[in-house]
Protein backbone atom coordinates (compact mmCIF):
# COMPACT_ATOMS: atom_id res chain seq x y z
CA UNK A 1 0.00 0.00 0.00
CA UNK A 2 1.40 3.41 -0.95
CA UNK A 3 2.11 6.12 1.58
CA UNK A 4 -0.44 8.32 -0.21
CA UNK A 5 -3.12 5.66 0.17
CA UNK A 6 -2.37 5.18 3.87
CA UNK A 7 -2.40 8.95 4.37
CA UNK A 8 -5.77 9.18 2.63
CA UNK A 9 -7.16 6.36 4.77
CA UNK A 10 -5.97 8.01 7.97
CA UNK A 11 -7.50 11.30 6.89
CA UNK A 12 -10.80 9.51 6.32
CA UNK A 13 -10.57 7.96 9.78
CA UNK A 14 -10.03 11.33 11.40
CA UNK A 15 -12.37 13.51 9.35
CA UNK A 16 -15.30 11.39 8.23
CA UNK A 17 -17.97 10.92 10.87
CA UNK A 18 -20.50 8.16 11.17
CA UNK A 19 -23.16 8.14 13.82
CA UNK A 20 -22.05 6.54 17.03
CA UNK A 21 -25.20 6.34 19.04
CA UNK A 22 -24.94 4.50 22.29
CA UNK A 23 -26.81 1.22 22.06
CA UNK A 24 -29.50 0.11 24.55
CA UNK A 25 -26.54 -0.66 26.80
CA UNK A 26 -26.37 3.12 27.28
CA UNK A 27 -29.17 2.78 29.82
CA UNK A 28 -26.61 1.05 32.02
CA UNK A 29 -26.15 3.14 35.11
CA UNK A 30 -29.64 4.67 34.95
CA UNK A 31 -32.37 3.82 37.46
CA UNK A 32 -35.95 5.07 37.25
CA UNK A 33 -36.13 5.10 41.05
CA UNK A 34 -33.77 6.66 43.57
CA UNK A 35 -31.87 3.80 45.22
CA UNK A 36 -32.30 3.23 48.94
CA UNK A 37 -28.55 3.30 49.48
CA UNK A 38 -25.33 4.05 47.68
CA UNK A 39 -24.41 7.04 45.51
CA UNK A 40 -26.85 8.40 42.94
CA UNK A 41 -27.20 11.53 40.83
CA UNK A 42 -30.60 12.97 39.84
CA UNK A 43 -30.84 13.55 36.08
CA UNK A 44 -33.64 13.99 33.55
CA UNK A 45 -33.79 10.24 32.83
CA UNK A 46 -34.02 9.29 36.50
CA UNK A 47 -30.96 8.59 38.61
CA UNK A 48 -27.39 7.84 37.66
CA UNK A 49 -26.22 4.90 39.80
CA UNK A 50 -23.14 2.69 40.05
CA UNK A 51 -23.05 -0.18 37.58
CA UNK A 52 -20.75 -2.99 36.53
CA UNK A 53 -19.42 -3.51 33.00
CA UNK A 54 -18.41 -6.94 31.72
CA UNK A 55 -16.07 -6.81 28.73
CA UNK A 56 -17.90 -8.81 26.02
CA UNK A 57 -16.43 -12.23 25.38
CA UNK A 58 -14.74 -12.31 28.79
CA UNK A 59 -15.59 -12.53 32.48
CA UNK A 60 -13.56 -9.37 33.22
CA UNK A 61 -15.54 -6.69 35.02
CA UNK A 62 -15.08 -3.15 36.26
CA UNK A 63 -17.33 -0.70 38.10
CA UNK A 64 -18.43 2.77 37.04
CA UNK A 65 -19.43 5.30 39.70
CA UNK A 66 -21.77 8.30 39.16
CA UNK A 67 -20.24 11.72 39.75
CA UNK A 68 -22.56 14.75 39.98
CA UNK A 69 -22.01 17.82 37.85
CA UNK A 70 -20.94 21.08 39.40
CA UNK A 71 -18.62 24.07 39.27
CA UNK A 72 -15.17 24.17 40.88
CA UNK A 73 -11.90 26.06 40.77
CA UNK A 74 -9.38 24.28 38.55
CA UNK A 75 -5.82 24.49 39.82
CA UNK A 76 -4.33 25.36 43.17
CA UNK A 77 -4.48 28.63 45.13
CA UNK A 78 -1.28 30.68 45.29
CA UNK A 79 -0.74 29.90 48.97
CA UNK A 80 -0.87 26.10 48.67
CA UNK A 81 2.25 24.38 49.97
CA UNK A 82 4.43 22.80 47.25
CA UNK A 83 2.41 24.59 44.57
CA UNK A 84 3.95 24.89 41.09
CA UNK A 85 3.38 27.83 38.74
CA UNK A 86 1.75 25.61 36.13
CA UNK A 87 -1.16 24.93 38.52
CA UNK A 88 -2.68 28.35 38.03
CA UNK A 89 -4.14 30.83 37.73
CA UNK A 90 -7.27 29.20 39.10
CA UNK A 91 -10.34 29.37 36.87
CA UNK A 92 -13.97 28.41 37.42
CA UNK A 93 -14.92 25.28 35.49
CA UNK A 94 -18.31 23.66 34.90
CA UNK A 95 -18.29 19.86 34.89
CA UNK A 96 -21.26 17.90 33.56
CA UNK A 97 -22.49 14.69 35.25
CA UNK A 98 -20.43 11.64 34.37
CA UNK A 99 -19.52 8.14 35.41
CA UNK A 100 -15.94 7.49 36.44
CA UNK A 101 -14.29 4.10 36.79
CA UNK A 102 -13.94 3.24 40.46
CA UNK A 103 -10.44 1.89 39.80
CA UNK A 104 -7.68 2.40 37.27
CA UNK A 105 -7.46 0.17 34.18
CA UNK A 106 -5.77 -3.08 35.15
CA UNK A 107 -3.67 -5.60 33.28
CA UNK A 108 -6.69 -7.92 33.23
CA UNK A 109 -8.51 -5.34 31.10
CA UNK A 110 -5.61 -4.03 29.05
CA UNK A 111 -4.29 -7.44 28.02
CA UNK A 112 -7.60 -8.14 26.31
CA UNK A 113 -6.88 -5.09 24.18
CA UNK A 114 -3.28 -6.17 23.60
CA UNK A 115 -4.46 -9.51 22.19
CA UNK A 116 -6.15 -7.71 19.32
CA UNK A 117 -2.83 -7.24 17.53
CA UNK A 118 -2.52 -10.96 16.83
CA UNK A 119 -6.26 -11.30 16.21
CA UNK A 120 -6.29 -8.50 13.62
CA UNK A 121 -3.27 -10.04 11.90
CA UNK A 122 -5.11 -13.38 11.76
CA UNK A 123 -8.24 -11.77 10.32
CA UNK A 124 -6.05 -10.07 7.73
CA UNK A 125 -4.42 -13.35 6.69
CA UNK A 126 -7.85 -14.99 6.38
CA UNK A 127 -9.29 -12.09 4.40
CA UNK A 128 -11.96 -11.47 7.01
CA UNK A 129 -13.28 -8.20 8.48
CA UNK A 130 -11.15 -6.28 6.03
CA UNK A 131 -10.44 -2.61 6.69
CA UNK A 132 -11.29 -0.40 3.71
CA UNK A 133 -11.44 3.32 3.06
CA UNK A 134 -15.20 3.13 3.57
CA UNK A 135 -15.15 1.48 7.01
CA UNK A 136 -11.88 2.75 8.43
CA UNK A 137 -13.76 5.16 10.68
CA UNK A 138 -14.86 2.05 12.62
CA UNK A 139 -11.32 0.69 12.95
CA UNK A 140 -8.68 0.89 15.64
CA UNK A 141 -5.01 0.01 15.75
CA UNK A 142 -3.98 -2.50 18.39
CA UNK A 143 -0.71 -2.07 20.27
CA UNK A 144 2.22 -3.98 18.86
CA UNK A 145 3.82 -6.68 20.97
CA UNK A 146 6.12 -5.32 23.65
CA UNK A 147 9.72 -4.94 22.53
CA UNK A 148 10.99 -5.89 25.98
CA UNK A 149 8.21 -7.27 28.22
CA UNK A 150 10.60 -7.73 31.13
CA UNK A 151 10.91 -3.97 31.45
CA UNK A 152 7.20 -3.20 31.37
CA UNK A 153 6.41 -6.12 33.67
CA UNK A 154 9.35 -5.73 36.06
CA UNK A 155 7.03 -4.53 38.83
CA UNK A 156 4.35 -7.08 38.02
CA UNK A 157 1.65 -8.00 35.53
CA UNK A 158 -0.94 -9.51 37.86
CA UNK A 159 -4.57 -9.02 36.74
CA UNK A 160 -5.24 -6.72 39.71
CA UNK A 161 -2.25 -4.46 39.08
CA UNK A 162 -2.63 -1.25 37.07
CA UNK A 163 -1.63 -1.43 33.40
CA UNK A 164 1.28 0.87 32.56
CA UNK A 165 3.62 2.21 29.84
CA UNK A 166 0.93 2.80 27.22
CA UNK A 167 0.97 6.10 25.34
CA UNK A 168 -1.92 8.53 25.25
CA UNK A 169 -2.73 7.28 21.74
CA UNK A 170 -2.86 3.64 22.88
CA UNK A 171 -5.15 4.58 25.77
CA UNK A 172 -7.39 6.48 23.37
CA UNK A 173 -7.67 3.45 21.09
CA UNK A 174 -8.43 1.26 24.12
CA UNK A 175 -11.37 3.50 24.99
CA UNK A 176 -12.63 3.40 21.39
CA UNK A 177 -12.41 -0.41 21.32
CA UNK A 178 -14.24 -0.74 24.61
CA UNK A 179 -16.88 1.75 23.50
CA UNK A 180 -17.53 -0.06 20.23
CA UNK A 181 -17.87 -3.53 21.75
CA UNK A 182 -20.03 -2.44 24.70
CA UNK A 183 -22.19 0.22 23.06
CA UNK A 184 -21.17 2.73 25.75
CA UNK A 185 -19.05 5.81 25.16
CA UNK A 186 -15.89 5.45 27.23
CA UNK A 187 -12.98 7.87 26.95
CA UNK A 188 -10.04 9.49 28.68
CA UNK A 189 -10.87 12.48 30.90
CA UNK A 190 -10.11 16.09 30.28
CA UNK A 191 -7.66 17.53 32.76
CA UNK A 192 -10.45 19.52 34.42
CA UNK A 193 -12.74 16.50 34.70
CA UNK A 194 -9.95 14.51 36.28
CA UNK A 195 -9.23 17.15 38.93
CA UNK A 196 -12.93 17.61 39.68
CA UNK A 197 -13.29 13.84 40.22
CA UNK A 198 -10.15 13.76 42.37
CA UNK A 199 -11.18 16.67 44.57
CA UNK A 200 -14.67 15.27 45.20
CA UNK A 201 -15.93 18.65 46.35
CA UNK A 202 -12.86 19.66 48.37
CA UNK A 203 -10.59 22.68 48.00
CA UNK A 204 -7.67 21.32 50.04
CA UNK A 205 -4.42 19.94 48.55
CA UNK A 206 -5.73 16.39 48.92
CA UNK A 207 -9.28 15.07 48.80
CA UNK A 208 -8.95 14.13 52.48
CA UNK A 209 -7.55 17.48 53.66
CA UNK A 210 -4.22 19.24 54.01
CA UNK A 211 -2.16 16.79 56.05
CA UNK A 212 0.10 14.60 53.83
CA UNK A 213 0.60 12.31 56.83
CA UNK A 214 -2.87 10.90 56.11
CA UNK A 215 -1.83 9.93 52.60
CA UNK A 216 -0.99 6.41 53.78
CA UNK A 217 -4.71 5.77 54.15
CA UNK A 218 -5.66 6.93 50.65
CA UNK A 219 -2.82 6.35 48.23
CA UNK A 220 0.35 4.52 47.28
CA UNK A 221 3.41 6.73 46.93
CA UNK A 222 7.16 6.63 47.44
CA UNK A 223 7.10 6.53 51.23
CA UNK A 224 4.70 3.59 51.62
CA UNK A 225 5.38 1.44 48.53
CA UNK A 226 7.95 -1.31 48.79
CA UNK A 227 9.67 -0.37 45.54
CA UNK A 228 9.68 -4.00 44.42
CA UNK A 229 6.21 -4.32 42.94
CA UNK A 230 3.37 -2.12 41.77
CA UNK A 231 0.41 -2.06 44.17
CA UNK A 232 -2.86 -3.72 43.23
CA UNK A 233 -5.63 -1.22 42.49
CA UNK A 234 -8.32 -0.40 45.01
CA UNK A 235 -6.57 -1.27 48.27
CA UNK A 236 -6.78 2.18 49.91
CA UNK A 237 -9.67 4.36 51.08
CA UNK A 238 -11.92 6.05 48.48
CA UNK A 239 -12.38 9.78 48.09
CA UNK A 240 -15.71 11.53 48.64
CA UNK A 241 -17.07 10.34 45.29
CA UNK A 242 -16.18 6.72 46.04
CA UNK A 243 -13.20 6.66 43.66
CA UNK A 244 -10.05 4.73 44.56
CA UNK A 245 -6.40 5.59 43.90
CA UNK A 246 -7.01 9.13 42.70
CA UNK A 247 -3.89 9.93 44.72
CA UNK A 248 -0.96 7.70 43.81
CA UNK A 249 -0.88 4.13 42.50
CA UNK A 250 -0.22 5.16 38.88
CA UNK A 251 -0.27 8.64 37.40
CA UNK A 252 -3.19 8.92 34.98
CA UNK A 253 -3.28 10.11 31.38
CA UNK A 254 -5.64 12.88 30.24
CA UNK A 255 -6.42 14.21 26.75
CA UNK A 256 -4.91 17.65 27.42
CA UNK A 257 -1.72 19.07 26.01
CA UNK A 258 0.52 20.29 28.83
CA UNK A 259 0.92 24.07 28.98
CA UNK A 260 3.67 25.67 31.04
CA UNK A 261 1.53 28.74 31.71
CA UNK A 262 -1.20 26.62 33.26
CA UNK A 263 -4.63 28.15 32.64
CA UNK A 264 -3.52 31.71 31.84
CA UNK A 265 -5.01 31.55 28.33
CA UNK A 266 -8.57 31.08 29.63
CA UNK A 267 -11.03 33.82 30.54
CA UNK A 268 -11.31 34.10 34.31
CA UNK A 269 -14.43 36.25 34.07
CA UNK A 270 -16.95 33.42 33.73
CA UNK A 271 -17.09 29.65 34.26
CA UNK A 272 -15.89 27.50 31.35
CA UNK A 273 -17.07 23.99 30.55
CA UNK A 274 -14.52 21.26 31.32
CA UNK A 275 -14.32 20.21 27.67
CA UNK A 276 -13.74 23.78 26.52
CA UNK A 277 -10.69 23.92 28.79
CA UNK A 278 -9.01 21.17 26.73
CA UNK A 279 -5.92 22.22 24.79
CA UNK A 280 -5.91 19.52 22.12
CA UNK A 281 -2.37 18.21 21.52
CA UNK A 282 -0.52 19.47 18.44
CA UNK A 283 2.42 17.18 19.20
CA UNK A 284 2.81 13.82 20.89
CA UNK A 285 4.19 15.52 23.98
CA UNK A 286 4.04 17.07 26.46
CA UNK A 287 0.59 15.99 27.60
CA UNK A 288 -0.90 16.25 31.09
CA UNK A 289 -0.64 13.30 33.46
CA UNK A 290 -2.40 13.58 36.83
CA UNK A 291 -2.51 12.08 40.33
CA UNK A 292 1.08 11.08 40.92
CA UNK A 293 2.28 7.52 41.34
CA UNK A 294 3.66 4.96 43.72
CA UNK A 295 7.16 6.11 42.70
CA UNK A 296 6.57 9.78 43.58
CA UNK A 297 6.65 11.99 46.65
CA UNK A 298 3.56 13.16 48.52
CA UNK A 299 3.46 16.68 47.04
CA UNK A 300 3.26 15.19 43.52
CA UNK A 301 0.02 13.44 44.52
CA UNK A 302 -1.89 16.65 45.30
CA UNK A 303 -5.20 17.10 43.48
CA UNK A 304 -3.86 20.01 41.40
CA UNK A 305 -0.36 18.62 40.69
CA UNK A 306 0.50 18.23 37.00
CA UNK A 307 3.08 16.01 35.31
CA UNK A 308 4.22 16.72 31.75
CA UNK A 309 4.95 13.69 29.58
CA UNK A 310 8.25 13.56 27.70
CA UNK A 311 8.41 11.16 24.77
CA UNK A 312 12.16 11.60 24.28
CA UNK A 313 12.90 10.51 27.83
CA UNK A 314 10.00 8.07 28.21
CA UNK A 315 10.95 6.24 24.96
CA UNK A 316 14.70 6.44 25.42
CA UNK A 317 15.10 2.65 25.43
CA UNK A 318 12.87 2.09 22.38
CA UNK A 319 15.12 0.96 19.46
CA UNK A 320 12.41 1.53 16.83
CA UNK A 321 12.47 4.34 14.28
CA UNK A 322 10.17 6.08 14.46
CA UNK A 323 9.50 5.37 18.12
CA UNK A 324 6.44 3.31 18.94
CA UNK A 325 3.17 5.26 18.95
CA UNK A 326 1.71 2.65 21.34
CA UNK A 327 4.33 2.12 24.04
CA UNK A 328 6.68 3.95 26.37
CA UNK A 329 9.80 2.09 27.47
CA UNK A 330 11.53 4.18 30.10
CA UNK A 331 10.83 5.50 33.59
CA UNK A 332 8.70 7.10 34.87
CA UNK A 333 6.33 5.42 32.38
CA UNK A 334 6.25 2.21 34.43
CA UNK A 335 4.05 4.16 36.81
CA UNK A 336 1.79 5.80 34.20
CA UNK A 337 -1.66 4.37 33.41
CA UNK A 338 -5.21 5.66 33.00
CA UNK A 339 -8.84 5.56 34.13
CA UNK A 340 -12.13 5.40 32.20
CA UNK A 341 -14.68 8.22 32.09
CA UNK A 342 -18.14 8.31 30.48
CA UNK A 343 -20.34 11.40 30.04
CA UNK A 344 -23.97 11.23 31.13
CA UNK A 345 -24.96 12.76 27.78
CA UNK A 346 -23.05 11.09 24.93
CA UNK A 347 -20.73 13.40 23.01
CA UNK A 348 -21.41 14.02 19.33
CA UNK A 349 -19.34 12.16 16.76
CA UNK A 350 -16.99 15.02 15.90
CA UNK A 351 -16.13 15.56 19.56
CA UNK A 352 -15.78 11.93 20.63
CA UNK A 353 -13.48 11.34 17.66
CA UNK A 354 -11.07 13.88 19.17
CA UNK A 355 -11.04 11.78 22.35
CA UNK A 356 -10.46 8.53 20.46
CA UNK A 357 -8.03 9.54 17.70
CA UNK A 358 -4.77 11.52 17.65
CA UNK A 359 -4.82 15.23 16.99
CA UNK A 360 -1.01 15.48 16.95
CA UNK A 361 0.56 15.39 13.47
CA UNK A 362 3.69 13.52 14.58
CA UNK A 363 1.55 10.74 16.08
CA UNK A 364 -0.39 10.43 12.82
CA UNK A 365 2.89 10.23 10.89
CA UNK A 366 4.26 7.53 13.20
CA UNK A 367 1.11 5.46 12.74
CA UNK A 368 1.32 5.84 8.96
CA UNK A 369 4.93 4.68 8.99
CA UNK A 370 4.09 1.63 11.06
CA UNK A 371 1.14 0.64 8.89
CA UNK A 372 3.09 1.10 5.64
CA UNK A 373 5.81 -1.15 7.02
CA UNK A 374 3.31 -3.81 8.05
CA UNK A 375 4.21 -3.31 11.70
CA UNK A 376 0.74 -2.34 12.89
CA UNK A 377 -2.45 -4.29 13.49
CA UNK A 378 -5.68 -2.62 12.43
CA UNK A 379 -9.19 -4.04 12.62
CA UNK A 380 -12.88 -3.21 12.56
CA UNK A 381 -14.40 -2.86 16.01
CA UNK A 382 -18.12 -3.18 16.70
CA UNK A 383 -20.45 -5.27 18.84
CA UNK A 384 -19.95 -8.29 16.51
CA UNK A 385 -16.20 -8.47 17.16
CA UNK A 386 -16.32 -10.73 20.27
CA UNK A 387 -18.41 -13.34 18.44
CA UNK A 388 -16.13 -13.17 15.40
CA UNK A 389 -13.12 -13.81 17.63
CA UNK A 390 -14.90 -16.73 19.27
CA UNK A 391 -15.70 -18.32 15.91
CA UNK A 392 -12.15 -17.86 14.68
CA UNK A 393 -10.82 -19.66 17.77
CA UNK A 394 -13.20 -22.62 17.51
Amino acid sequence: MSLFRVSSCLALLLLVSTAFAESPASTAGISAQEPDEGPSVKVDQGYMVPYTVTIPGTDIQFEMVPVPGGTFKLGSPEGEESRNEDEGPQIDVIVDPMWVAKKEVTWAQYKEFMQLYGIFKEFESLGKREVTEENMVDAITAPTELYDPTFTYEYGEEPSQPAVTMTQYAAQQFTKWLSRVTGQQFRLPTEAEWEYAARAGTTTPYSFGEDPEKLDEYGWYFDNSDGASAPSVGTKKPNGFGLLDMHGSVAELTVNEYTEDGYARFDKGKPINAIDVVVWPEYSYPIVVRGGSWEMDAEQLRSAARLASDDEAWKEDDPNFPKSPWWFTSDPSRAVGFRLFRSYKPLDQELITKFWEPTAEDVKADIQSRMVGGRGGRGIVDETLPEAIKKMNE
